[in-house]
């Protein structure tokens, strides 16, 4: 059986991706490739002064391993002139990330090769967004991530230590509270199985499509009083005094609707 163990290093770029967006303007140009096998598609942004990537941006559409390699080679890449960029191999990103699983190696191929085609659109005088070609997109292993600029939450601030928290040593502040964490690594599924020791309704929320963590964890998050929301992200925190009610986003029906929480961790 093919490994699929991910590196501490591949998600945590794939939780807290650099770079994320786009760029425009005649110093920009743009690379894009697409795997049709698997649904990958990564859009790479270089702006070039003095024959040097002095910016670059990304957006990518596939699994943690194509984002976190997006994420990576737009690292990599930064500050150093075409040529020297253009000399970063598909194995460089992958050890840059303390290895990839054999089965996901293609992701780092895309992330090599969408810089690659970057710098030769500049070089070719396609610049300012032209040579984004469509690439048909197909169903796959891979397919199910799209990583886009983050959406800034409404009331965020407003609410700070008036039931939204981003420290929490102290769990017994919690006792007996309707409690909604938002996923940010395995941190927060551990938090969520502890809390359910001490209150009765605890919501584990993550964007993602899976879950992402060791297989002993998962396991207890699945035996565990968590309710666990997949695809689905947090638009808005509503109150008066204090937290009553949160507006979020089903990604995967496209659907805005209401819950009722009293706390809501955002590590």
């Amino acid at each position: 059986m093919k490994s699929t163990q991910y590196s501490a290093k591949v998600l945590e770029h794939f939780r807290n991706p650099r770079n994320v967006g786009t760029l425009e303007g005649d110093d920009v140009a743009v690379g894009r490739v697409g795997n049709p096998v698997c649904g990958d598609l990564m859009d790479i942004y270089i702006r070039v002064q003095d024959d040097r990537i002095v910016d670059i941006k990304f957006k990518t559409f596939g699994c943690g391993s194509a984002v976190a390699t997006s994420s990576m080679i737009t690292e990599m890449a930064k500050g150093k002139t075409l040529d020297e960029a253009m000399k970063i191999t598909r194995n460089n990103v992958a050890e840059e990330l303390d290895g990839l699983p054999p089965i996901k190696m293609h992701c780092s191929n895309l992330a090599a090769d969408a810089l690659h085609k970057a710098i030769k659109n500049w070089r070719s005088g396609i610049r300012g967004g032209a040579g984004i070609e469509e690439i048909p997109q197909v169903e796959g292993t891979c397919k199910g991530v799209v990583v886009t600029e983050p959406k800034e939450i409404i009331g965020l601030d407003e609410f700070l230590e008036k039931g939204v928290y981003k420290e929490y040593e102290d769990l017994e502040k919690f006792r007996d509270k309707r409690v909604l964490i938002v996923e940010n690594g395995e941190k927060t599924i551990q938090l969520a199985i502890d809390l359910t020791k001490i209150t009765g309704r605890v919501i584990w929320m993550t964007a993602l499509k899976y879950i992402f963590g060791s297989d002993e964890l998962k396991k207890k998050l699945k035996r565990s009083d968590v309710k666990v929301l997949l695809e689905t992200e947090l638009l808005e925190i509503i109150g008066t005094n204090s937290v009553e009610k949160v507006r979020v986003h089903d990604l995967n029906e496209d659907e805005e609707y209401e819950l009722f929480v009293d706390t809501i961790i955002l590590p």
